[in-house]
């Protein structure tokens, strides 16, 4: 005999704005909802990126769209700080590190022209891309189980990233660093990444100028997007297990 299990399933879906009530999805939401084969009476968790997280139930799923009866809605604090500065570098490899920086809460994401960005094809860069980045970066949140998307900049050149960033301790990865211990890393609220290729002389002498800590996460060259993922990790871990999170 088969046992029944009657649980509802808990589904997330992005939606840009919701209320207590009736709220209604079409387009890209409704489509998700379809694919993921939602029924009558399922458990819906809406989120919006900023932190608004509503609780209901599906109430209607047709061609046309899926009605949601929201319940409850919850304001889940901002993750604690930590800015990330990406190379403008190749496309998927830089949505791939999109979807992970949602999962490690990151909370801006600003991409960077760094000196051999500029023989990357095709980069990851205009407003149609960012449109992708954005879409992952909703995708990601359905999945993670988080509340905030980070704030995503349009890409712009090094030297003016780096000196607009006002954090208390600001990171650049490159081998040629120093190893940081765990309370350093817990302090951490930016983090930059270089390129394929490496970093310039000139990029890292700019950035010390300005208050950045030239950090190593170990003897092994990482692919950049290795590194956006190990250093979130690295932050997000200490910062865990100081209890600063």
């Amino acid at each position: 005999m088969v046992e029944r299990n009657d649980r509802r399933r808990l589904i997330t879906l992005f939606c840009p704005s919701f209320q207590v009530g009736q709220v209604r999805l079409d387009g890209a939401a409704a489509q998700h909802a379809r694919v993921r084969r939602i029924e009558r009476g399922d458990a819906v968790r809406l989120v919006n990126g900023v932190g608004d997280v509503a609780i209901g139930s599906a109430a209607r799923l047709g061609k046309d769209g899926l009605t949601i009866d929201v319940e409850q809605i919850e304001q889940q604090p901002r993750p604690r700080a930590l800015e990330l500065v990406v190379p403008v570098a190749d496309r998927d490899r830089m949505l791939l590190a999109a979807e992970k920086a949602v999962e490690l809460q990151v909370t801006v994401w600003r991409p960077a022209y760094f000196a051999r960005s500029r023989s990357v094809s095709p980069r990851g860069e205009g407003e149609k891309f960012q449109e992708k980045v954005r879409a992952r970066m909703q995708s990601a949140l359905e999945q993670s189980g988080g509340a905030w998307i980070p704030t995503a900049l349009p890409e712009d050149e090094l030297a003016a990233v780096i000196a607009r960033v006002d954090a208390r301790e600001r990171v650049l990865l490159d081998a040629s660093g120093e190893s940081l211990p765990a309370a350093r890393w817990a302090s951490v609220e930016a983090l930059a990444v270089g390129p394929e290729g490496g970093l310039e002389e000139d990029e890292i002498t700019s950035a010390r100028e300005h208050g950045w800590r030239i950090a190593t996460l170990g003897a092994s060259t990482l692919r950049f997007e290795t590194a956006i993922i190990a250093g979130a990790a690295v932050v997000r871990a200490a910062q865990l297990q100081s209890g600063s999170v």
